[in-house]
């Protein structure tokens, strides 16, 4: 009889304090959990790009460039969904105080844009209490 368990499950956690190689470092491990996860180039695009998004806000609003603080990524991709967590070491935030980038008074402050592509791109984006921890979502969507 078959599982209803995925096939393959990527799961993994790192703990980073430099922005470049971490960035760099993710990119090549999810792309290849994506890959042999049968995740299609539009999918794994949407999903690193809002990961590389993730990322640079944890280095520069969370921790505010301090190396000695460290972002932690935790990552579990199967062919159903992929579900990323990002914390930082910062205080945290209230997402609501986040200009829209759309605004047509806000069009030339750069503030808010990775976090309306995180939003445009997965299927949920969610920031945890005190707004340090960010858990973005992306579901497959289901062919009959």
């Amino acid at each position: 009889m078959a599982s209803d368990r995925p096939a393959s499950r990527f799961e993994r956690t790192w703990h980073f304090r430099e922005q470049r190689e971490s960035i760099e470092r993710l990119q090549m491990d999810v792309a290849a959990a994506l890959d042999a996860a049968g995740y299609g180039e539009a999918a794994a695009f949407a999903i690193r790009l809002a990961l590389e998004e993730a990322l640079v806000n944890a280095f520069r609003h969370g921790n505010k460039g301090d190396a000695s603080k460290r972002v932690l990524v935790e990552c579990a991709i199967d062919p159903a969904s992929v579900v990323i967590e990002v914390q930082d070491e910062g205080e945290g935030f209230d997402p609501g105080s986040v200009p829209d980038p759309t605004a047509e008074e806000n069009i030339e402050i750069p503030s808010g844009r990775g976090i309306m592509l995180m939003r445009a791109y997965m299927t949920s984006v969610e920031y945890v209490p005190p707004g340090n921890r960010l858990r973005i979502v992306y579901e497959r969507a289901h062919k009959g």
